[in-house]
């Protein structure tokens, strides 16, 4: 069983004993800490929404959430099954003093997590996190009085208002994505993505859509990552033809991989950059993504005449960053568009509306928009630490040793050569160093990675 905690939520497996696992002793500690810490902050609301992805363990944990919110003397709207990017825009929507989010994300079945939102809908800074984990180590909460206790309401229609909310955006034509008559392949690995992406669809026009894993059951027909080598059922289905582009997200919906019609992977580290490149068209400006993020998006925004910055890892970071350059579009490598013109938060249906109007735009197929961009290939390492390994000084001999290329240290170390790079990073959740390396072609990359690791 597992346990982690840390300043962008609370995420463990369910089962086993209290603090071994995300049991529902666990789930009342942190929550009552986050529902401190929010009455702390004194948003000017007294609401929380709630909402959850299709996990197993969904129902059972939100019953325990709710009640426990409604015991700080929360007023609690539950969105029922929602995606992450609904959950996030119902909070603004609602004018409510923050949410939770129950999903773990792309992690397997057996794991659930709160993530953890403040008034503006994002996720919470460092030192709110680090706040949390502090009162609910000491168990610093005070919960209401029988007369002060919080109400409960029921609210379904946020994906609807979330997808109404999408077609309103500038940038995204329902017009001519109706007229390209496309027919769209999208697997939803069976969790909310199955009900709110075929309604995103059918909004935008799409008439001929193919599902697979689309029953929000929770049971995960593949490993929940959208990584190319879990997608070999939709890669085989776009090899025969039968679709214009295919979609696939992860279970909350915050990241997407697309498919092209002949079944190839357009590349995870590339929908941001090619949501980007469309933005930038119409929108000029800067772009913002984390340091272990393509090159590819820097060489597109400043033939576009914005300027690229880099974030240390970890959406709130990005934002954060975002939020400093005034970025028009920002996101992670692994298909995290955040395009501040909807929200500050990472949105596979933002993502979805944007490339079928640009896909319907350029009238090309998604083969050759992919051959539009840089093509750098990533070598993904890691490396074991022993207990005395000092992570920090040898971090810094490596900064030493290529001290003649630019370095950025604001999380871990990142050299960059003059056509490739390499990232060091510490995991914040296993005692490993992650080695990162991109370059024009993979044998570069591994072959450089293969010389910092001996090193």
């Amino acid at each position: 069983m597992t346990l982690i905690k840390s300043i962008s939520g609370i995420r463990g497996t369910i089962g086993g004993q209290a603090g071994d696992g995300l049991s529902p002793l666990d789930i009342v500690k942190f929550t009552s800490a986050y529902a401190t810490l929010i009455r702390k902050k004194n948003a000017g609301s007294n609401k929380i929404v709630v909402g959850r992805d299709a996990r197993i363990s969904g129902e059972m944990v939100r019953n325990v959430v709710v009640g426990t919110l409604m015991g700080m003397g929360f007023d609690v709207v539950d969105i029922g099954l929602a995606t992450t990017p609904t959950t996030e825009v119902a909070v603004t929507m609602e004018k409510a003093a923050g949410g939770i989010i129950l999903t773990a994300s792309h992690n397997p079945k057996q794991w659930n997590a709160l993530k953890l939102l403040n008034e503006k809908g994002e996720f919470l800074n460092a030192a709110e996190g680090n706040e949390i984990l502090q009162i609910a180590a000491i168990e610093d909460f005070k919960y209401a009085e029988v007369d002060f206790l919080g109400s409960f309401a029921k609210d379904d229609s946020y994906t609807k208002k979330h997808i109404d909310h999408v077609l309103n955006l500038k940038l995204v034509d329902v017009d001519i994505i109706r007229k390209a008559n496309f027919t769209v392949a999208i697997d939803c690995v069976n969790s909310v993505g199955g009900i709110a992406i075929p309604q995103l669809l059918e909004a935008l026009g799409v008439k001929n859509i193919i599902g697979i894993n689309c029953d929000p059951t929770g049971c995960f027909a593949h490993n929940p990552e959208p990584l190319p080598e879990h997608l070999t059922e939709i890669s085989s289905l776009m090899k025969d033809g039968k679709a214009t582009v295919g979609f696939v997200v992860d279970p909350d919906v915050d990241r997407l991989a697309i498919v092209c019609e002949n079944g190839d992977m357009f590349g995870e580290e590339y929908t941001l950059v090619s949501i980007a490149d469309y933005v930038l068209q119409h929108t000029p400006g800067n772009t913002v993504s984390n340091l272990s993020s393509t090159r590819a998006l820097r060489d597109i925004t400043e033939h576009r005449s914005g300027k690229y910055a880099a974030s240390a890892v970890g959406e709130v970071n990005v934002v954060e960053k975002m939020k400093a350059t005034n970025a028009v579009i920002g996101g992670e490598g692994n298909g995290g568009i955040i395009y501040p013109e909807s929200h500050y938060g990472r949105d596979a249906l933002v993502g979805i509306a944007l490339f079928l109007t640009q896909l319907a735009k350029t009238g090309k197929k998604v083969t050759e928009l992919r051959a539009d961009y840089p093509t750098y290939y990533m070598a993904k390492q890691k490396m074991a630490l022993t207990p005395d390994t000092d992570v920090d000084a040898l971090l810094d001999s490596i900064k030493k040793k290529y001290s003649n290329y630019p370095v950025n240290d604001i999380d871990g170390v990142k050299i960059d050569f003059p056509d490739k790079w390499v990232h060091f990073r510490k995991s914040n959740t296993e005692p490993i160093i992650r080695i990162y390396t991109e370059a024009p072609s993979l044998q570069e990359a591994e072959d450089l990675a293969k010389e910092v690791t001996k090193i």
